[in-house]
């Protein structure tokens, strides 16, 4: 009874783990749905229609200002009434009650271009908005393929130490046996089956973090968080040659988004600027209105139609301007300044992302030889050992060698790929390599 409940436990654990949805993962797969599912892009999507609204705003100022009124009025005490062009005051009309309506229209055709500027400064905030949302996406690709290679120097490692873990149980059996025949010490065989219980836990630990790296995929893609996902690593690959730094510093110049929304910015406050100066000049406009009234028997007014001219000036801008003028002035240094200090952290970025290539790819030129001199190292150690001429931790010692240059192996081509796109992001280069 005891075995028959163990195989059911087993075999419900089997259907569990089978049941459980995988998927192969291309990096262009995990970028588009990381794209699609990103909370700060579909924020950026919203503030971008919050400033294209703010452009029709200000178009929508160019039109006529209308307005329409209407009232009555009930009056409970007999007002005085002094006709000046009668002769007799006692001949007033008794007035109790007066209706008045109106509607008044206004069409601006002078404003010293303030609505023209106005309505450039808000195209060129929006482009701004625009720009600082390619940015976003530019990191949020950079950060989507670091997590996929993670999630791929996880799965790698599992199948490394699952590698090994064969090998040492086998040793394990092998020892086992001559151990039983008193061809090996006692002590030989427990160093061997140490060694396999030590990788047993690098296993663990190694599926643990793919896990972990899957669930955060997951998230990052909008996926459900159960799903293993099976890295694919054919767009992990490096290029045959990269440009110098000068080049890539030109690269980034034209393309980084974060240096188009500075340059952006400082049009509309360099419009800011003449829009203010334009409130020393007055405003302009055509009018035109009706007006229609009833008091009875007093006044009955109908068709008051009226078209006319009306000037606003403001005289207080004389004397107010000056202060705004030099408000806007220092904004337009201050985004200079900004502008200067970007310029310098971007060379700074890319001189670092540049040499942190370079030294990935020579730490893969010197890890591939530390295997081929590892791989050589095992076999004469082994060689070794058969022949009675080495020890059972020297044998152990060599294959525990072999493991790590093999994971280091691995780690340094992914850590290359990621420091090659680390650049192209610095360059500004990164969403027209995807």
């Amino acid at each position: 009874m005891k075995y028959k409940l163990i195989i059911i436990i087993s075999l419900i654990t089997i259907q569990k783990v089978m049941a459980q949805d995988s998927r192969t993962l291309t990096l262009k797969e995990a970028v588009e749905l990381s794209i699609k599912n990103n909370k700060l892009l579909k924020l950026n999507e919203s503030k971008l229609q919050e400033a294209t609204i703010a452009i029709k705003e200000a178009e929508e100022r160019q039109l006529p200002d209308a307005n329409a009124s209407v009232s009555y009025m009930y009056l409970p005490i007999k007002p005085s009434i002094n006709l000046k062009s009668s002769s007799n005051a006692s001949s007033a009309p008794s007035v109790n009650q007066a209706m008045l309506s109106s509607v008044t229209a206004s069409l601006p055709i002078y404003s010293a271009s303030k609505l023209k500027y106005g309505i450039e400064s808000d195209k060129y905030l929006a482009q701004a908005v625009q720009l600082d949302a390619d940015n976003d996406r530019s990191a949020v690709i950079l950060n989507t393929i670091n997590a996929c290679i993670n999630l791929f120097k996880a799965h790698q490692a599992i199948a490394l130490v699952k590698e090994n873990l064969q090998q040492a149980e086998q040793r394990v059996k092998d020892f086992t046996s001559l151990e039983q025949n008193g061809l090996m010490a006692r002590n030989d065989l427990l160093k061997a089956e140490l060694q396999s219980a030590n990788i047993e836990l690098t296993l663990l630990d190694a599926e643990s973090n793919y896990k972990l790296a899957c669930v955060n995929m997951n998230i990052m893609m909008g996926l459900p968080e159960q799903i293993i996902l099976i890295p694919d690593r054919n767009g992990l690959t490096l290029p045959s040659n990269i440009k110098t730094i000068e080049a890539y510093e030109q690269d980034a110049l034209q393309n980084r988004k974060d240096i188009s929304a500075i340059a952006e910015r400082k049009k509309a406050a360099d419009l800011n600027i003449k829009s203010v100066q334009t409130e020393k000049y007055p405003n302009i406009s055509l009018t035109g209105g009706y007006i229609a009234a009833d008091i009875p028997k007093f006044l009955s007014v109908y068709n008051a139609v009226n078209i006319g001219i009306g000037v606003k000036y403001n005289i207080a801008s004389l004397w107010k301007t000056n202060t705004k003028i030099q408000q806007a002035t220092i904004k337009v240094k201050q985004l200079q300044s900004s502008e200067e200090i970007l310029n310098d952290n971007i060379r700074l970025q890319i001189n670092q992302a540049y040499q942190a290539y370079l030294v990935s790819v020579k730490k893969i030129e010197v890890l591939q030889k530390s295997v081929i001199q590892a791989t050589e190292n095992y076999r004469i150690t082994k060689n070794k050992y058969e022949n009675a001429l080495t020890t059972t931790t020297e044998l152990l010692d060599a294959d525990v060698a072999l493991l790590l240059s093999k994971l280091s192996v691995t780690n340094a081509k992914a850590d290359s790929f990621m420091a090659y796109n680390r650049l192209l992001h610095a360059a500004g280069l990164l969403t027209e390599k995807l």
